[in-house]
């Protein structure tokens, strides 16, 4: 029964142990599915899975029947525009990191967004090239493909060069896609999960460094070998240094140029942006004024500088991935789709929040996957997400993927009819565009301080994958890092938090002892709590600050108190010891006797309980023994555990865990666990976790319970008129007002309690 009292509230509800609790409640006994229940449904086949399948599997056909088109068209128009503008400038841009000619780019901006419109959740992402997958794919095309391989550099070897390496471009796409699109239809949508946003957060910034890195050879156009291999940043940043005197001046100020011009006008586009209809389109701007400066003042014959040259119109056959190239970059292609995945998934996450609608990860594997295969075979590159494309797209109003198909149309129009018209354009221009666009992943060093303050482990994680991923590439440095982050998580469950508690404000309320001044400790009782799973790496911790916490090893003290008994025992049949009323008295000379001596049995027999049967008197362990016997003082009688926190116990920590509890047990210290979860008595019963010392009636629903129900047990001890009215079964004839202060409210024993 609950009384509102003010803002007080009074319960009154007998003390329940589990069994009690089970007892008084019927439980529904539930049927749990098993793994083949799972399986079965899963592949079952009706009408009604094969409709319900269909329209999971093509989401357009849930949200194009629905579309608003009066109220959304003209908004996804205007978006469309301005996302294939940025789309195109980006396509050309990220060709570069790629190190494939800028015209594929545009493949991998028309071509995914097409899937995606079809297969994709998302409303508001726009799919395309990304600046750290167009990285990571170029990293494998200049593994695969160096540099040197050209020979005396003739436009013949430089063709040859580049077919093949638009080949392995597509190749390790394709190989991408199929991965994730296995992982969509397998349900491993989940394993994003295991890429934490420190992680992402750290890994991105160390692309943006190396996409940095990358384009300074185009800005500075210079000769610059890619290094695809360990601190190939370092051997990187060298070459360029030593050839930095050949620097094109042309080249490098129109670079400084655009990059200024650029910065300063998206610091306006964020700024004002309020007041702003639509941000200003400056990179297609700049690209249109540097494309007519370069045609007009001839700067490619004039000062040498290089440029997009001719894009081919129209689209290229459709080829298979080269077999050759597939082996060679299995994990590539798994490091590409899982990164790919995880950054698009976190953008499109943040829109559907704030939109209010829902996304499937699992479809969104497969939406990616369709996209990367489509897309490789016509020789494009990887997609994902890129933020600011998707900024755009959401930001001038998009409602639907009908943006992102005004946006691919805008797209072919230069595929097919406008493409020479960039002929002329620097590439260097298009390496200051894709700098550009690194400011909002720059920007995430100062997520270190942040992190700093907040968590220091997630911080550790953000610094160590942003080294890893720096020094080491993109490709090994994510594996380093999401080994490192697992490795944290097992290390922060291997140390749990571990906590002594206490009563606070004579409440059911429990808190850390150290926190509060205005505690109650019952005499005798300790209560301790572990936060966190316990299983084979961390129960010796558990146990280590259990002894700790309770101020002795309870197994050292059962092993004493034999070894007592032993030599007890041994001063009475000599007749050293007599039996007296007050106790046990010394007749003869202590004498020394060293542990080795009364080692003589095996070290079992002393972790066995203490059994008193067949002496004359029962030993009392808190008061003086004779000379020359010493034991560990015990001045508890009860642990409480708090399991709430335990959401599991695996079974190598179970054996020790029940252990530890008889060597407790064996002590006469009570042990009471509190707070275990749904089925955490079910497990320990189907693990022989009883037995005739470690009973069920030690758990109890709360810690509250778990002391009222020693402090009952402690009245009752101490009172032998009560003692006997429980003998006698007479359970509601006396009133217990016990005066330790926790419980201000009469009490019935045993039934009810009241606090």
């Amino acid at each position: 029964m609950v009384e509102p009292v003010g803002n007080h509230y009074v319960v009154a509800r007998p003390v329940y142990s589990e069994n009690l609790f089970n007892e008084e409640h019927e439980k529904l006994h539930r049927y749990h599915k098993t793994f083949w229940d799972h399986l079965k449904l899963y592949f079952s086949c009706s009408s009604q899975r094969i409709k319900k399948t269909a329209l999971h599997l093509f989401p357009i056909v849930s949200w194009l029947p629905a579309y608003r088109f009066k109220e959304w068209i003209l908004s996804d128009i205007v978006s469309g525009i301005n996302t294939g503008l940025v789309a195109v400038l980006q396509g050309l841009a990220f060709a570069l990191l790629v190190n494939v000619p800028p015209g594929y780019g545009l493949y991998a901006a028309f071509f995914p967004v097409l899937v995606y419109f079809i297969f994709g959740t998302s409303r508001h992402i726009s799919v395309g090239p990304f600046p750290v997958l167009s990285l990571m794919v170029g990293g494998v095309v200049v593994r695969l493909v160096p540099d040197d391989s050209a020979g005396n550099g003739t436009s013949t070897n430089m063709s040859a060069i580049d077919e093949e390496r638009v080949m392995v471009a597509a190749s390790v796409t394709f190989l991408s896609g199929v991965f994730q699109l296995l992982l969509g239809l397998l349900q491993f949508g989940f394993i994003v999960i295991y890429l934490s946003q420190p992680l992402i957060s750290g890994f991105t910034t160390a692309a943006a460094v190396h996409v940095l890195v990358s384009q300074l050879k185009f800005m500075l156009q210079l000769p610059v070998p890619g290094f695809n291999k360990p601190f190939g940043i370092i051997y990187t940043l060298e070459s360029i240094f030593s050839q930095i005197t050949d620097t094109n001046i042309a080249d490098l100020v129109t670079s400084l140029v655009v990059l200024l011009v650029v910065f300063v006008v998206k610091e306006m586009n964020d700024r004002y942006k309020e007041k702003l209809p639509t941000p200003i389109p400056i990179e297609l701007l700049m690209t249109v004024l540097a494309a007519l400066i370069s045609y007009f003042v001839n700067l490619e014959e004039k000062f040498n500088v290089a440029v997009v040259g001719k894009l081919e119109e129209g689209f290229q056959t459709p080829v298979a991935p080269d077999v050759g190239i597939l082996q060679k970059c299995i994990g590539d292609g798994i490091s590409i789709a899982i990164v790919g995945f995880a950054v698009a998934f976190s953008v499109a996450k943040v829109y559907s929040i704030k939109h209010d609608y829902p996304i499937d990860g699992n479809q969104e594997l497969i939406a990616f996957g369709l996209g990367n295969i489509v897309g490789g075979s016509f020789k494009g590159f990887a997609s994902s997400t890129a933020l600011s494309r998707s900024g755009v797209q959401e930001s001038t109003g998009g409602k639907t993927q009908i943006a992102g198909i005004i946006s691919a149309v805008i797209v072919l129009i230069v595929i097919l009819a406008i493409g020479f018209l960039l002929a002329p354009l620097q590439k260097s221009v298009l390496a200051s565009l894709a700098l550009g666009n690194l400011k909002g992943m720059l920007m995430q060093f100062k997520e270190i301080g942040i992190l700093w303050r907040k968590d220091k482990y997630d911080c550790v994680v953000w610094v160590v994958t942003f080294l890893a991923a720096v020094f080491l590439g993109l490709d090994i440095g994510l594996a380093a890092a999401v080994a490192f982050q697992l490795l944290i998580v097992v290390i922060r469950s291997q140390i749990p938090s571990c906590t002594v508690l206490a009563n606070v404000g004579r409440s059911n309320i429990y808190r850390n002892r150290k926190d509060y001044t205005d505690i109650y400790e019952p005499e005798g009782v300790k209560i301790f709590k572990c936060s966190s799973p316990i299983f084979f790496a961390n129960i010796e911790f558990f146990r280590e600050k259990l002894i700790t916490a309770v101020g002795f090893n309870p197994l050292r003290v059962l092993r004493k108190r034999n070894k007592a008994l032993r030599k007890i025992r041994k001063m009475l049949k000599k007749g050293e010891l007599q039996v007296t009323p007050k106790g046990l008295i010394c007749m003869a000379n202590y004498t020394h006797e060293s542990d080795e001596e009364l080692d003589n049995n095996s070290i079992e027999e002393l972790d066995q309980p203490t059994n008193m049967t067949d002496l004359p008197i029962q030993i009392n362990w808190s008061t003086d023994l004779p000379p020359g016997i010493t034991v560990p003082r015990v001045d508890i009688h009860s642990i409480i555990l708090d399991f709430s926190a335990v959401s599991f116990l695996d079974f190598s920590a179970m054996r020790v865990l029940q252990k530890t509890l008889k060597e407790f047990i064996r002590i006469d210290i009570d042990v009471y666990i509190a707070g275990a979860h749904e089925g955490f008595l079910d497990k320990l019963e189907r693990c022989a976790f009883f037995d005739e010392e470690i009973k069920t009636s030690m758990f109890f629903l709360t810690i509250h319970d778990a002391v009222l129900h020693i402090l009952l047990k402690k009245d009752i001890a101490s009172s032998p008129k009560l003692k006997l009215a429980e003998e006698k079964g007479s359970s509601n004839n006396y009133i217990v007002i016990p005066s330790n202060g926790l419980r201000s409210r009469e009490v019935t024993i045993p039934t009810e309690t009241k606090f």
